[in-house]
């Protein structure tokens, strides 16, 4: 028996430590997150992709009453970017949530199924996404891509 430990390495940093473009995607998540449709948890999600051709890509949580129907905001932007720009490369994406009743004051990172489907679209553009969550204030977390998030990731390979 081998017993294998699996670890963990991201940037946390003050807003004021990234780039402008970084904090312009931020800012654009967090303005996301306004169109998001929360009337259940009050929760939102907002999502700002960048593409490699300049573009700006939006989406934001749909909810649902039946609540396995709901869509995350991740997987809505996703999908914008790739019908809206089909060649273009995401090189990054920033993620703010959002929430009046319990105001988010730590990054939250992409659940599970939004984990796996940014590794899929790493995959599938052969190129790293580069992550940038925060909440409606205070650190960012920086990762350079979603393997950190999401080890042992299930993949093409394996089919």
């Amino acid at each position: 028996m081998k017993h294998i430990h699996l670890n963990t390495s991201f940037l946390s940093l003050e807003k004021a430590d990234l780039s402008s473009e970084e904090r312009n995607l931020l800012d654009r998540a967090l303005a996301a997150c306004d169109k998001a449709y929360a009337p259940y948890s009050g929760f939102q999600v907002g999502v700002a992709i960048l593409l490699d051709n300049g573009q700006i890509i939006e989406g934001a949580n749909q909810e649902n009453a039946a609540y396995p129907m709901c869509i995350c905001a991740e997987p809505v932007a996703l999908s914008r970017a790739k019908v809206q720009f089909p060649e273009a490369k995401i090189l990054w994406m920033a993620i703010r949530v959002k929430n009046e009743a319990k105001p988010a004051l730590e990054p939250a990172a992409p659940c599970g199924s939004c984990r796996q489907i940014i590794s899929e679209y790493e995959g599938r553009q052969k190129a790293r996404i580069g992550l940038l969550l925060q909440g409606q204030e205070g650190l960012v977390y920086k990762f350079d891509e979603i393997a950190p998030l999401l080890p042992l990731s299930f993949s093409r390979k394996f089919l």
